[in-house]
C-alpha cells in the first residue's frame, strides 16, 4: 500500500485485521469527542461493525503501523475508513467517504495524516471515483486546516441524526 520511513522506523499503511481493534478504538477514542461516544470495555459492537466492512469489499478499513527497523511489524499507530458510494448525481460518479481518520497524539504533526489521506485520494482515483468527502465536527478547526491544505473545500453543510 504505502511506506514512508521515519526516525526510528517505517510508517506502513495496510489493511486492518479483527486483532488490530482494539488499537482502532483507542485511537478513536484519543480526543475530547472520541472519548465521549467511544466504549472499548465491550468490543462486542466494534466487532459487528468490522465484520460488516471487512466483508464487503466497497469498504476499507485502514491502519498504519510504525515499524522498528529491522522488524516486521509494528504498533498501530493510525487508522481511517475509506468507503466506495456509487451515485446518480455528478452524471453517475462514484464518490469515495473518508471516515474515522486518526493518528496517535505522539505522531501528530509528523506528516503521517497527510500521508493517509494522499494515498486515499490516490485509490479513490485509481477506483474511478469523481469525488472525495469528508465531514469533521465543527469544533475541529485543527482538522479543518489540515483538510483545507490539502484541497478540501468546506462547499457543504453536513447534518447528522442520531438514531
Amino acid at each position: 500500500m504505502l511506506t514512508a520511513d521515519l526516525d526510528g522506523g517505517t510508517f506502513r499503511l495496510r489493511q486492518a485485521t479483527r486483532s488490530d481493534l482494539p488499537a482502532m478504538v483507542r485511537l478513536l477514542a484519543d480526543d475530547a469527542l472520541g472519548a465521549g461516544r467511544e466504549a472499548a470495555e465491550d468490543m462486542a459492537p466494534y466487532e459487528r461493525g468490522f465484520d460488516a466492512i471487512d466483508a464487503d469489499p466497497a469498504h476499507l478499513l485502514i491502519v498504519g503501523e510504525l515499524v522498528p527497523h529491522g522488524d516486521e511489524s509494528g504498533p498501530v499507530v493510525a487508522t481511517f475508513q475509506l468507503s466506495f458510494l456509487p451515485g446518480i448525481s455528478r452524471q453517475g460518479a462514484w464518490r469515495s467517504q473518508l471516515e474515522g481518520v486518526r493518528v496517535a497524539a505522539a505522531l501528530r504533526g509528523q506528516g503521517l495524516g497527510k500521508l493517509m489521506v494522499e494515498w486515499a485520494i490516490q485509490e479513490s482515483r485509481r477506483r474511478g471515483c469523481g469525488l472525495m468527502q469528508l465531514t469533521t465536527h465543527k469544533s475541529r478547526s485543527a482538522a479543518h486546516r489540515f483538510y483545507r491544505q490539502l484541497g478540501f473545500e468546506a462547499s457543504h453543510i453536513g447534518m447528522k441524526l442520531a438514531l
